[in-house]
């Protein structure tokens, strides 16, 4: 089976690489010539564990190709897969002209029946909008052409998104005919071989499943983070609190952990769609516009606690453990840590930064304004105050007595509740966490 990807993103790139990991013949477009070109000397647009081996040993094997023209390969694929951005424009609302772009050109040259199915993250109605789209194109050609759109929206996690992909929950697919879900079925067999779960439903529930799933982790997000800073307020434990709630089965343990924040591509962008759709439609969604409140006072919360155990931080050093949003991703789109870097420099503190994998993402969004530390004890030396934001692995067991001997002060912020307090006050830190007193 052959099939295109339209967009080397993080989608499409992922996507492409594990359908050609199954056996799918695939060819990954974008009309980035620098992008392709990079990738087809096996050089990566993004980090993702795991992926520069499959893409490499799929090219080697013939079933991974990339080009900037969609139209040489239209000729021979059954699906087409649209996963181009979807950026939010400023009132919240998702962008789609490259979805749109995509269905144009897929009208202007189909030849034979082709399915073009969304992967990215689109509203609720996207597929009319699609679909009207490529009727347009076919009808100034004077062709009839039998096509079909599709939606299959991605459920995958930045730093595990090859083993989602390759042993997923569940696979979404919104299809408006048989023949779509055939061929859909074909697509996903090698999945279905190991009893994976393919969920077929019409197009809006698939589009809506979507949005709905990320905006329900955001809740659970947001919601931890309210109660961590009550908690903090009436002298009670979130981690314990966590652990109380966590273990009954109607609640679960997963996205309770208190912190600084939730970032990414994916969240933010989301939650503010599903606003923008409510909207839209004469609907408030009050508890998803409350998420998105909630979170953004949470992104500061680190700074907030900075302050209140430094008092000023000008002329002081701070050291930031942890850039990218999250861990094994060097994704900083919307990282708590950037709010609180431009706080500090704001404040005119002196802003040392590590983190394992972002670095040149940092460099790239924020130049020399802060100091890049080889590692996290060159981070700490000097500095009045050690806080965490991301809680990369090689953060978790830190030798704290080196770090008290080179740093300049003793206060240690945890944005994400991964240290011991009785070891570090022992050692004679000051010691502030999320959601404890």
């Amino acid at each position: 089976m052959k099939i295109a990807v339209a967009g080397t993103g993080y989608v499409g790139l992922v996507s492409g690489t594990c359908f050609a990991e199954m056996g799918v013949h695939v060819t990954c477009v974008d009309v980035d010539e620098q992008k392709i070109q990079k990738l087809k000397d096996g050089v990566m647009p993004i980090y993702e564990p795991g992926l520069e081996e499959l893409v490499k040993r799929n090219m080697e094997y013939g079933r991974l190709q990339f080009t900037t023209d969609l139209t040489e390969v239209l000729d021979d694929v059954e699906v087409v897969f649209s996963a181009v951005g979807t950026p939010p424009d400023e009132d919240g609302s998702a962008d789609l002209k490259y979805v749109l772009a995509v269905a144009r050109q897929f009208g202007q040259n189909i030849k034979k029946y082709t399915i073009l199915v969304t992967k990215s993250t689109v509203p609720v109605g996207t597929a009319k909008k699609v679909r009207a789209v490529i009727q347009e194109e076919l009808d100034k050609r004077g062709a009839d052409i039998p096509f079909d759109v599709a939606s299959n929206p991605e459920f995958l996690k930045e730093g595990a998104a090859i083993k989602d992909f390759m042993s997923p929950d569940r696979v979404v697919v919104g299809t408006e005919s048989e023949k779509a879900k055939e061929v859909m079925t074909r697509l996903y067999k090698p999945f279905l071989i190991n009893n994976f779960r393919v969920i077929f439903m019409d197009i809006p529930s698939a589009e809506m499943t979507k949005y709905a799933a990320n905006a329900m982790l955001a809740t659970r997000i947001s919601f931890m983070n309210d109660i961590a800073n009550l908690c903090e307020r009436v002298g009670a434990n979130v981690d314990a609190v966590r652990k109380g709630i966590g273990t009954d089965a109607r609640i679960g343990s997963k996205f309770l952990y208190a912190g600084c924040g939730y970032g990414g591509s994916c969240f933010p962008k989301d939650v503010k769609a599903l606003a923008h759709t409510g909207l839209e439609n004469g609907y408030h969604m009050e508890v998803i516009e409350a998420v998105e409140r909630v979170n953004e006072k949470q992104k500061g919360i680190v700074y907030d606690k900075i302050i209140r155990a430094a008092g000023s931080v000008k002329g002081k050093t701070v050291a930031i453990l942890g850039l990218a949003f999250k861990p094994e991703t060097d994704d900083m789109r919307e990282a708590p840590a950037l709010v609180v870097i431009e706080r500090l420099l704001k404040d005119g503190a002196t802003v040392k930064v590590f983190d394992p994998i972002a670095m040149d993402e940092c460099k790239r969004r924020i130049g020399d304004a802060v100091v890049y530390a080889k590692n996290m004890y060159d981070a700490a030396e000097g500095a009045d105050v050690f806080a965490l934001m991301t809680e990369w692995r090689q953060f978790r067991l830190p030798s704290w007595n080196v770090i008290r001997k080179v740093m300049t002060g003793n206060i240690v912020i945890d944005g994400r509740n991964i240290y011991d307090r009785q070891e570090l006050e022992e050692l004679g830190f000051v010691y502030s966490r999320i959601g404890e007193k």
